[in-house]
């Protein structure tokens, strides 16, 4: 099209017909076209038109109460939804509830890729994601209510496995936003906080002959837009609606803050440190799961308090957290700016970071729960009349390595106090959440034990672990007793064998010197010692030191075992991929002629890098420590035997 394309809310919304498929952006707040969304409502109260409509949306663009879709919850104006996450959207909710119109909540990922494969007329997505849980259509398949009948998802076995098929949906209307348009509709963003499925959307709706339509703040000059900056490309958009600022706010929460949109970073340490009640309690024992040097996803809730734990013990430098809507790095927002981040390292489109997600690119999840059942199944989308919707729990949750699920023992009027380093329950919750059964599986319990998922379920008083037994208590507070603060207000017997206490730093005031914790404990577990040959096995391979902090961990963690071991060892060392700050090499090279003078016999490295191998024996042989460098394990191995018979 060569004509201009900007036009008015009330033109655009014009051109929606009855019975139209209508995909809508927006995560909580940000890149929600709030304007378009006005604008739909006015047309259907004004004229009682369009009718019928499909309504998609992955995420849920809504503040939980009036605004975002929650403006289009009228019968007749919508005929069926499919929504990825319904909490915010309450009144859209209440339809779906009172089964006044058909409705379904899939994954929030899953959606993400539906739009893909409808861009590329495929007959859908084909995934793990969701297999024992409600969305498996042996339970309800998604649909949420009694009106919906047609079955968007089954079960298909490949190769004596089993996949589902989530059907492709038609897009005929992609209501998206951005920040710049030019007369030719190319989009560029690059004052929102996230990319989300703009492309993705507008690329369904105008290969099905749809309609495509572009909320912006601002409009260019033709020819101007850096092509490289441009998200959604002009021949994919059919008009450009120049937004009002109150209709155009960057989060519902923030109307434009320059580090959501990566123009400016922040100081890091200027985040608030909490105070120390039951949340902060739960996000300090979750902290002690942080994978030093992993990729992380934190929840909304109690687990959005972890960043700032993780900050307060220094230890936030060694983790990249990310967010589902596609941030990576930096550190996570909350509450009515959740999905924005601060000081990003980087921002994927959200299908491509779901991608990451169920592929197991994270190393950790930590994620709220509201029901938890015998078998370790965890419900956070239904409860009674009430819809909150999976969002992109299913996805995160099933894929991730290691899943910690964080909250209090019982919800509703909770009051603890924290006295003397012990826990006092004040006032129980009225809620139990630990119950005979879940209402609805959000995540399955007997699907992560089958592929031997580490899971965790964190609460103020005590901790569980996930066996093929099912829930087992492992960890209790100081102050606790188990049968009067735990077992009497639990609906089922949990597994109980050797219940240790949970760490006594987590209920005193201050930092816990998590980060020492922490290094120790991530280089503990690269060490192996074999007492019948007196060899002590450590593996250096990808390991980072960052700080002096390091240096002295390598120190602490070595000389507890020489004196476990009681004698000198022979030591075999692996740095392949090592890397070390460069102001600390004295330091620490310092610190391995201190190691080998006082707790080796014989000490051999070995690397397949040649420049590690050079650096290496440059450093230790100025250091009068013999440097014993191998470029594999067989070499190094081989060389402590001749040394040994030689001896």
């Amino acid at each position: 099209m060569n004509r201009d394309k900007i036009v008015t809310a009330d033109e655009a919304i014009a051109l929606i017909r009855d019975g139209d498929s209508v995909s809508c952006s927006g995560f909580v707040g940000i890149g929600t076209p709030e304007e378009l969304i006005v604008a739909l409502e006015r047309r259907f109260v004004m004229t009682q038109s369009p009718r019928d409509l499909t309504l998609v949306f992955a995420a849920a663009p809504g503040d939980g109460k009036a605004r975002g879709v929650n403006r289009l919850a009228y019968e007749g104006l919508i005929r069926r939804a499919i929504g990825g996450h319904w909490a915010l959207v309450p009144q859209l909710a209440k339809l779906a509830t009172d089964n006044l119109i058909e409705a379904y909540n899939l994954p929030l990922g899953t959606i993400s890729h539906l739009y893909r494969d409808a861009a590329a007329h495929r007959a859908g997505t084909l995934s793990k994601v969701g297999l024992g849980t409600f969305v498996d259509p042996r339970q309800s398949g998604g649909r949420i209510n009694q009106r919906t009948q047609e079955e968007l998802v089954r079960v298909m076995e490949i190769d004596g496995e089993e996949w589902l098929f989530y059907k492709a949906f038609p897009v005929n209307v992609a209501l998206i936003r951005g920040t710049t348009a030019d007369p030719a509709g190319n989009i560029t963003m690059e004052h929102e906080a996230l990319l989300l499925d703009a492309q993705a959307a507008a690329m369904a709706a105008h290969n099905a002959n749809g309609l495509v339509i572009a909320q912006v703040e601002r409009i260019a000059a033709a020819g101007t837009l850096d092509p490289r900056s441009v998200v959604v490309p002009g021949v994919m958009v059919d008009c450009v609606v120049v937004a009002s600022p109150e209709l155009h706010q960057q989060t519902y929460g923030t109307a434009y803050n320059a580090a959501f949109s990566g123009e400016m970073r922040v100081p890091a340490n200027r985040i608030a440190v909490a105070a120390l009640d039951e949340r902060k309690l739960i996000a300090r024992r979750c902290a002690f799961e942080l994978p030093l040097g992993g990729v992380i996803n934190l929840g909304i809730g109690v687990p959005e308090i972890l960043g700032a734990v993780a900050a307060e013990e220094r230890v936030l430098d060694h983790l990249t957290l990310t967010a589902e809507p596609g941030v990576i790095g930096g550190m996570p927002q909350g509450g009515l700016d959740f999905g924005a981040a601060v000081n990003t390292q980087a921002l994927l489109h959200q299908n491509q970071q779901f991608d990451f997600y169920d592929g197991g690119g994270l190393d950790l999840a930590c994620l709220g729960m509201a029901q938890i059942d015998r078998a370790g199944n965890v419900n956070v989308s239904r409860f009674g009349t009430r819809l909150a919707g999976a969002g992109g729990f299913i996805n995160i949750s099933q894929n991730a390595r290691r899943v910690v699920f964080a909250g209090t023992f019982t919800a509703g009027g909770l009051e603890v106090a924290i006295e003397g380093g012990k826990l006092r329950i004040v006032t129980e919750g009225r809620a139990p959440k630990f119950v005979a059964a879940v209402e609805q599986i959000t995540f399955s319990g007997p699907e992560a034990v089958g592929k031997r998922q580490s899971v965790h379920y964190v609460t103020e008083r005590c901790v569980f672990t996930l066996q093929p037994g099912g829930l087992q208590l492992t960890e209790v507070a100081p102050g606790i007793d188990i049968d009067r603060d735990i077992l009497a207000h639990m609906d089922f017997r949990p597994l109980i064998a050797q219940v240790k206490c949970m760490d006594a730093r987590l209920y005193r005031a201050g930092p816990m010197g998590l980060s020492a914790a922490l290094l120790d404990l991530q280089l503990t577990e690269r060490l192996s010692y074999d007492g019948e040959r007196n060899i002590l096995f450590v593996n250096f391979q990808g390991h980072v030191i960052r700080d002096q902090d390091g240096v002295d961990s390598v120190r602490r963690v070595l000389a507890a075992l020489y004196r476990k071991a009681g004698r000198k060892m022979a030591l075999v060392a692996n740095y392949d991929g090592f890397l070390i700050d460069e102001s600390l090499s004295d330091s620490y090279f310092a610190m391995v002629e201190e190691l080998h003078e006082q707790y080796y016999s014989t000490a051999t490295r070995y690397t397949t890098s040649a420049f590690m191998r050079m650096k290496l024996g440059s450093s230790l042989s100025s250091r009068q420590g013999a440097a014993h460098l191998f470029e594999t394990q067989s070499e190094a191995i081989e060389f402590l035997h001749h040394v040994n018979m030689a001896v």
